[in-house]
């Protein structure tokens, strides 16, 4: 008797990645070894202004997910709902980041609201790193407007896109 292969386990983690952070890194790597495949979606934002454009947050994170040797990860824009975005991708689950008990508060009624959307998508919380949990994409950039030194919360790469355009290599 032979048994049909299981379905491939997708997870879909989203964000807006304004910039893409260490704690954002930290969140697929260790979302990747859960899942067969994971797609990082990155929502188009229509509703806030973005320091860096569509294409940009792409770039970012597709340089980020090219480097995860062995693990299946994907970069996708998206927009609307989350939901319909996991239905389109066959997705399974949703992984988010969370950081402190504001981050969690919002997010437990984010996943409520999900599972009546579509019952059939779990949510999964994961916690960065502990040196990670202080790093938003918010305070990289205003820290980062500032002049100040982001070395400790962004890649090399999203360091040198966050510096003003005179002073990109």
């Amino acid at each position: 008797m032979s048994l049909a292969p299981s379905p491939a386990r997708v997870a879909v983690y989203s964000g807006t990645f304004d910039p893409l952070t260490l704690g954002h890194e930290d969140v697929v790597r260790r979302a990747a070894a859960l899942f067969d495949e994971l797609i990082i979606a990155v929502a188009m934002a229509h509703h806030k202004k973005t320091r860096f454009s569509l294409h940009e947050r792409l770039d970012m994170a597709s340089e980020f997910a090219a480097g995860l040797h062995g693990a299946r990860v994907r970069v996708l824009p998206f927009e609307g709902l989350m939901m319909d975005f996991c239905r389109e991708q066959a997705a399974h689950a949703v992984v988010r980041g969370i950081r402190n008990m504001a981050d969690f508060d919002y997010e437990v009624q984010m996943a409520a609201m999900n599972r009546k959307l579509n019952p059939g998508v779990e949510t999964v919380f994961l916690l960065p790193q502990a040196d990670l949990q202080c790093i938003s994409s918010t305070l990289v950039r205003e820290i980062a407007t500032l002049g100040g030194d982001v070395s400790q919360m962004v890649s090399p790469e999203v360091a040198a896109r966050l510096l003003p355009p005179a002073l990109q290599a």
